[in-house]
């Protein structure tokens, strides 16, 4: 009797939690068709909603005024940098952002560097908001995915590659 008691209580509790945990996803792609890094960032339309509360003046709206979108969007890029393991900066261009569904989606891109040996990112948006904010970074297309965690006091993180395996010669 005592653990359904128990049980019922975190049921019960369950929604006041749901919106207590801060967090986006971003893909650094390494897309060797485009030789571009694409970055998607991915954050809950609900924690946005609260974020533009805080971050603008006024009534912002992110669901139906284009503006708002694209300042939080600029907010998002302000907040995101990349360079090369040697410290070299890499630009990132806004591509655009979206609303899509329950989500609410930053994309940027850059060329890929030469040679390419693995990067250094920077990614603290929304973190001055709500210091328990967790901005994940999966880095794919340049061998095993590279998970990445800003998380409390984190600033720069860094992904390295693992190197190519040498191609055995021909033997004749």
């Amino acid at each position: 009797m005592r653990f359904l008691l128990v049980a019922l209580c975190f049921l019960i509790a369950a929604p006041s939690f749901a919106h207590q945990l801060k967090a986006s996803v971003t893909t650094v792609l390494f897309n060797k068709r485009t030789n571009n890094i694409e970055l998607m960032h991915r954050f809950y339309l609900h924690d946005t909603e609260h974020a533009v509360e805080h971050l603008f003046a006024g009534n912002a709206d992110i669901i139906s005024n284009k503006k708002d979108q694209q300042r939080f969007a600029e907010y998002i890029e302000s907040h995101v940098a990349l360079k090369t393991l040697a410290g070299v900066p890499l630009k990132l261009r806004k591509v655009g952002a979206q609303i899509d569904g329950k989500f609410f989606w930053v994309y940027q891109e850059a060329p890929i560097p030469q040679g390419i040996e693995g990067i250094r990112m920077s990614h603290g948006a929304l973190r001055e908001l709500w210091p328990a904010q967790v901005n994940m970074v999966n880095v794919e297309g340049k061998g095993k995915v590279k998970t990445l965690h800003f998380t409390q006091d984190d600033t720069w993180l860094e992904a390295r590659f693992e190197p190519l395996p040498k191609k055995e010669k021909d033997s004749d």
